[in-house]
């Protein structure tokens, strides 16, 4: 019988760089991505008390801002989470090397390595970096909707956005099981599932062919704070006015 070797019949992995788009003409503010993120990754409620202390943990948040002038006055929204960036200004700073740009590009986190000094949080120009002030409880019976792929940080550490990277994981085991990559739109990070309006888009930015990076692509295209040079992962699509023109 020949012998069967497993390393042999796998094909040479290709490279991800996983990226997300948010289409601002598809976002009403409904925050489903908010609430879904929360159960997906364990995030505690911080409850009346240490959000007015500031102590509210959200991985992704939904910001409004106003555009033209009074009385003609449109209330836009936009979800703001960790822009994954290429060049992370969070990363240089961490003197345990707890932050660091994972293979496939996404900003990850090793919480048991976390020591909370904050400067990660202080470098971040987006202020998505959150510090978890206390050990997280779940009034019952919210522990038995707790996520078994997603850790329960202790408090401490910093906590951010990682596109859902056990759901990650998952897809890309499946695929080394049936010897093929990973398909586009197989992986959907909890928010872009959630979104009733399908303003959020997750794929792969290296393969052109990918629907994230034909709309990432498409003209409308920008990046908060671009001219910081931090070189964001998630692009976001200006809003187009009556006439179907960018705005």
């Amino acid at each position: 019988m020949q012998e069967h070797n497993e390393h042999a019949a796998q094909p040479e992995s290709r490279k991800y760089r996983w990226g997300m788009v948010i289409d601002l003409d598809r976002c009403t503010g409904c925050q489903a991505c908010v609430v879904a993120c929360h159960a997906e990754n364990n995030i505690p409620i911080a409850g009346e008390v240490e959000t007015y202390r500031g102590h509210a943990t959200n991985w992704i948040h939904v910001e409004r801002y106003f555009e033209g002038e009074y009385p003609h006055i449109k209330t836009r929204f936009i979800p703001v989470l960790c822009q994954q960036c290429d060049s992370a200004p969070c990363e240089p700073v961490c003197p345990v090397y707890a932050t660091y740009k994972n293979p496939e590009g996404i900003n990850a986190m090793i919480y048991n390595r976390c020591v909370g000094t904050r400067y990660c949080a202080n470098n971040c120009p987006y202020t998505v970096r959150y510090f978890n002030w206390w050990d997280p409880v779940w009034p019952e019976p919210l522990p038995q909707q707790l996520n078994p792929d997603s850790p329960v940080r202790m408090k401490g550490v910093m906590e951010k956005c990682n596109f859902c990277s056990q759901r990650i994981t998952r897809a890309r085991d499946h695929a080394e099981d049936e010897n093929r990559d990973i398909r586009d739109g197989e992986i959907k990070p909890a928010c872009v599932q959630s979104c009733p309006t399908n303003a959020m888009y997750f794929g792969d930015l290296a393969d052109p062919e990918t629907e994230v990076s034909r709309r990432a692509h498409g003209g409308r295209g920008y990046k908060l704070l671009e001219e910081l040079g931090t070189q964001p992962r998630v692009i976001y699509l200006k809003e187009e006015d009556w006439s179907g023109k960018a705005g």
